[in-house]
Parts: structure tokens; C-alpha cells; sequence
């Protein structure tokens, strides 16, 4: 017998109204930017997708690029869909996103017409899927005009391959330009997709997060353990099989300096008389206030989505305890 769903999933799981859209995410989703390669264990992928959907957790985010190698994540996920979760489609939001490297040549990457379309198309395919719930541009083309990329996120949608659409990585005063577009064209537009953690502030820094807030749209934050220096795995010394020793792409042992271990114990104590882990609390952080909508976890074991789930119900700071987490990461 295939994967049947926990029938009381939604019972441990809270949801937040994407801005003034009426579609609602999950204050936890699942990315799959990690852990869902070609060369990661197909089986583990499963039971993290099993483990999260029992958990409550309804979004999957995913990108092209997603592997390595590019394309592996959707195209493994899309053998999860089509196997095992596609009696539960309806019950799900899946999102993809292009505007990163694909493939070779001037039409593989950015924000051209050519390029999205063509990468959504891709997408579908490699996911077994007729439509997307959301679909993404990844990251600002500052060569193509932005009427161009945002039409083609219009188009996607007028075409029936995708429900939603979202921008990723731009600042708020970007993110506006490209809301009047697509504003105009009619085109549900309901999500930024930001880094976002007690480390990183760029979004409050850039007008991003205040600014989604004013015009009526979503945000959901990645990387809020900070590639992994909240998630409490350093506090005694490097693992072996930790991100730095096994990747080191996007975190290295420079990034862990004798201030940065300081801060993180610190925080990590003031997570203990919070009755969390560093990992718990710093997911609570981002969802502190309505402004943001969901946090983006990663996870390469199911115990690690069961455990930062359970900050469903605890996402409340008192205003001391956000003044002394500002005065340990910011100063």
C-alpha cells in the first residue's frame, strides 16, 4: 500500500493569509533546495515529504536549479507527486521559480521572456504536473525591462501553468515597481521570497518587509537559520557531516568567527529559558509578526521537520526578549 496522510495533519499546524490574497500558507514550508540531488537518498526524500504533509506543512518550494544537478530536485519531486502524493494534489501549494543559471547560451538565465517561459515549461515536465501554484522570478534582471519579466509571469498564469505568481530576492522599492505591473495586467501577484533570520536583517534594511506589508502582499523567508549557524550544530566545534564540511559553497569556516560563536551563544542561551532550541527560536523570530507569512525550513532528516514544527504555538516574544536578541546580533 502507498503513503496515506496522517487524517489529523491540520490539527498541529497554523496558517497565514498570503497579504490580502486568499490563498493561506503554512507558518512552516518545506524547501528542497538541499537534500533532494541526484546523488542524495531518494527513500529519505520521501519520508521528508511523508513527514512534513503529516505535519501540516501543504507548501513545497522549489526552483529549476534545485540539485545538484539542475533540475534534479523537481524531477525527483515530481516522482514523489505522481507516486505517491497525487491523490493529495488539490491539498497542496507548489512553487518553482527560474532567473538562475539553467542552461547554456544568452536565453538560459535572468528574466527574458524566452527564458521564463521556456523554464516553466521545464518545470512542468520534469515535476509530471499541468500547473504550479506559484511561480517565481528568482532574482532582479537588471538589463531586461521589468514590464517584460513581469508580463511573462502574467502570461504563465493566463496560460493555466501557474496560479500564483512571486518575485525572490528583490528590495522593496523594486518589489513595488513590479506590483504596479503586474497590478495593471491583472495578475495575482501575492509573495516575496526573501533571506531572512536574526542574522540577516536585509529585508527590514531595504524597505522590503515594511513595504510588502503597506501594499498587501505575502512574504515568506529562506535560509532563517542562517545557512545553518542557528541551527545549533556549532555551538561545540564543526560536525563532520555538517554543511561547512560536506558544501562550504554557501557556508564556510571563515563565516564562523570568534563574534559570530559568541553571539551564538548567547542566543542559544536565551533560547533555553524560552523552553526552545536555537533552531526553534529563531524560527519563532521570523514569525513574530504578521508581516511575514511563512518560514522556509530545509531538512536532510524527518526529526528535524518535527522538531521545528513544534514552534507552531510559540512564535510570541516579549518585548524583553526581543530587545536582548537585537542587542546580542545587531548591538
Amino acid at each position: 500500500m502507498g503513503y496515506i496522510a496522517f487524517e489529523k495533519r491540520y490539527e498541529t499546524m497554523g496558517y497565514r493569509r498570503c497579504g490580502k490574497s486568499g490563498l493561506k500558507l503554512p507558518l512552516v514550508s518545506l524547501g528542497l533546495w538541499h537534500n533532494f540531488g541526484t546523488n542524495d537518498d531518494f527513500d529519505n526524500m520521501k519520508k521528508l515529504c511523508f513527514t512534513a504533509f503529516d505535519r501540516g506543512i501543504t507548501h513545497f518550494d522549489l526552483a529549476n536549479n534545485y540539485g545538484p544537478v539542475p533540475g534534479a530536485a523537481e524531477e525527483n519531486f515530481g516522482k514523489i507527486i505522481s507516486k505517491e502524493l497525487q491523490a493529495y494534489r488539490d491539498e497542496l501549494i507548489i512553487s518553482t521559480k527560474a532567473g538562475y543559471l539553467m542552461w547554456d547560451g544568452p536565453y538560459g538565465e535572468w528574466g527574458s521572456r524566452k527564458y521564463l517561459l521556456s523554464s516553466l515549461d521545464q518545470s512542468l515536465k520534469r515535476m509530471q504536473l499541468d500547473y504550479v501554484d506559484i511561480f517565481y522570478h528568482h532574482r532582479p534582471d537588471p538589463e531586461t525591462p521589468l514590464e517584460e519579466t513581469m508580463g511573462a509571469l502574467s502570461t504563465a498564469v493566463q496560460s493555466g501553468k501557474a496560479l500564483y505568481v512571486g518575485i525572490s530576492n528583490y528590495d522593496g522599492e523594486r518589489m513595488k515597481q513590479a506590483a504596479k505591473i503586474l497590478e495593471e495586467l491583472k495578475c495575482p501577484f501575492v509573495i516575496n521570497q526573501n533571506p531572512y533570520s536574526i542574522l540577516n536583517r536585509g529585508i527590514e534594511q531595504n524597505g522590503l518587509k515594511q513595504s510588502a506589508a503597506e501594499i498587501g502582499k505575502g512574504v515568506i523567508a529562506f535560509s532563517p537559520l542562517a545557512q545553518g549557524l542557528l541551527g545549533g550544530r556549532y555551538l561545540n566545534g564543526i560536525p563532520s557531516d555538517s554543511r561547512i564540511r560536506t558544501s562550504g559553497k554557501f557556508l564556510s569556516e571563515k563565516n564562523l568567527t570568534a563574534d559570530v560563536l559568541n553571539k551564538i551563544e548567547k542566543l542559544n542561551q536565551l533560547a533555553k529559558q524560552r523552553g526552545q532550541t536555537l533552531a526553534q527560536m529563531s524560527l519563532s523570530w521570523v514569525l513574530k509578526d504578521e508581516k511575514v507569512t511563512s518560514v522556509l525550513i530545509g531538512a536532510s532528516k524527518p526529526e528535524q521537520i518535527i522538531e521545528n514544527t513544534k514552534i507552531v504555538n510559540h512564535t510570541e516574544f516579549t518585548q524583553e526578549e526581543l530587545t536582548a536578541i537585537d542587542e546580542i546580533s545587531i548591538g
